[in-house]
């Protein structure tokens, strides 16, 4: 989040999956970043839940497991444009958020 903020982009974040839910029940976000393996439940299953919370939220999904065939699964599963492997740099994240929330250089609340 302060990276994000750092460039012009406001985020709030935390670690807890059912946290973020009810982040999203209380403040409009434009866009969520999962990881899809996290405590609790997974990317996908919270992507769902914040879908029929916030419609029209976008989603970029990170992953830091799997080969290229799994990546390709998940990210059809978790119906995602923007599907990202890490490590990946910050410059390439802010780029996704820009080009998930129709590249206006202006990503709102994340």
């Amino acid at each position: 989040a302060e990276r994000l903020s750092l460039r012009g982009i406001e985020a709030d974040w935390t670690t807890k999956p059912l946290e973020a839910e009810n982040m999203a029940g209380e403040k409009h976000y434009d866009l969520a970043l999962l990881d899809v393996k996290m405590p609790e439940v997974s990317g996908i299953s919270l992507k769902k839940r914040l879908q029929s919370k916030c419609p029209g939220m976008k989603f970029i999904f990170l992953t830091g497991h799997g080969s290229e065939e799994s990546y390709k699964a998940g990210a059809s599963e978790a119906g995602a444009e923007y599907y990202l492997l890490k490590p990946l740099q910050i410059e390439e994240l802010v780029t996704k958020i820009y080009a998930a929330l129709g590249g206006d250089g202006g990503a709102g609340d994340e």
